[in-house]
């Protein structure tokens, strides 16, 4: 009993924690993309990456102000988000997310390469670039609190507070726009683009605002996880993490303006109950450790996420927030 108690507290850290927000921030951008406009983007990740390294490299290597990083890191997602999707956006879908994956895995490459080094610290990244962003707090960031059987650093909570407040406001950003003429006209995109452009709007421009937009908020995710790191490592930044806010997004409902949010918080919560309570079982012996070896864990609970998101796909395809009418999944 008390290592499920344990388990709990430790999985509701996570629940709150910046890990979730970085999920969630990715799983926005991604709802934007393929919820909302139906454009299959399987990079998110780079666009988090940017935002990462635009602060890491602005305040480490080049001593610049870290706000002024922020707009870096935000300036390089619409960049690159308008490399990826002028060459793609006119032609089919497919094309989009094979060239987001490759750019996602080549930047990483590049970033962690020899001769990157000396700009983004290579496969060491970079460190000590969020003091001014900690400094901000208005509390003593060196103090431990207890919350819900957990201890938290005031910076920890700091930055939590922060990465909650840029979900609220992207969300509330979503929920306007998907309200408004501009909304009506991506979804009607994702259903019959061409029955769109029949009716003289713009298909073109509206997916590349589209993902210009759903890259700010992956970028904006990014700049979260660094900070809440404190570092900037590109194997940090791997394909994976993208398909893990996917995994998010359809658990909470794809377009569904909460759908990704509480999606990550909930797979993050999973993910962390699971890791600790099969430690514990396995340390207690109810678990004996020739059928599964701590080592395994890690592995072992995104076996079980994948049979539950599985389960998931057969009986709710929408996800657990998500509706019918607005996001139809074939899982037969």
């Amino acid at each position: 009993m008390a290592d499920l108690i344990n388990a709990f507290a430790i999985a509701g850290k996570a629940f709150f924690g910046f890990q979730a927000i970085f999920f969630a921030l990715l799983a926005i951008g991604i709802n934007v993309h393929f919820g909302y406009t139906g454009l299959l983007n399987f990079g998110q990740i780079a666009f988090a990456m940017l935002g990462g390294f635009g602060i890491a490299i602005s305040v480490s290597q080049w001593g610049l102000n870290f706000w002024l990083g922020v707009v870096i890191g935000l300036v390089a997602a619409v960049v690159l988000a308008l490399l990826l999707g002028l060459p793609t956006l006119r032609l089919r879908a497919d094309y989009l997310a094979i060239v987001t994956i490759a750019t996602a895995e080549g930047l990483r490459l590049v970033f962690r390469s020899v001769s990157a080094t000396p700009v983004t610290g290579g496969t060491r990244g970079l460190s000590a670039f969020n003091g001014d962003f900690i400094d901000l707090a208005p509390w003593n960031t060196q103090t431990r609190h207890r919350i819900l059987g957990t201890s938290w650093s005031g910076g920890e909570l700091w930055v939590a507070l922060v990465g909650w407040s840029l979900v609220a406001l992207a969300s509330l950003l979503v929920w306007q726009l998907m309200r408004s003429p501009w909304g009506r006209v991506v979804k009607a995109i994702r259903e019959d683009e061409d029955a769109v452009r029949a009716l003289g709007k713009n298909v073109y421009a509206h997916k590349m605002q589209a993902l210009v937009l759903g890259g700010v908020f992956g970028a904006l995710g990014g700049m979260i996880y660094a900070i809440g790191t404190g570092s900037a490592i590109p194997d940090q930044y791997q394909n994976a993490n993208t398909f893990l806010a996917y995994a998010a997004l359809i658990l909470g409902g794809a377009a569904r303006v909460l759908g990704p949010v509480l999606g990550a918080m909930l797979l993050l919560f999973i993910l962390q109950f699971a890791d600790t309570l099969l430690r514990a079982l396995i340390e207690n012996g109810v678990i004996p450790e020739g059928l599964l070896s701590s080592t395994d864990v890690a592995q072992i609970r995104f076996v079980l996420v994948g049979i539950g998101l599985m389960l998931l796909l057969v009986f709710r395809p929408q996800g657990i927030f998500g509706d019918r009418r607005e996001v139809m999944l074939d899982a037969r």
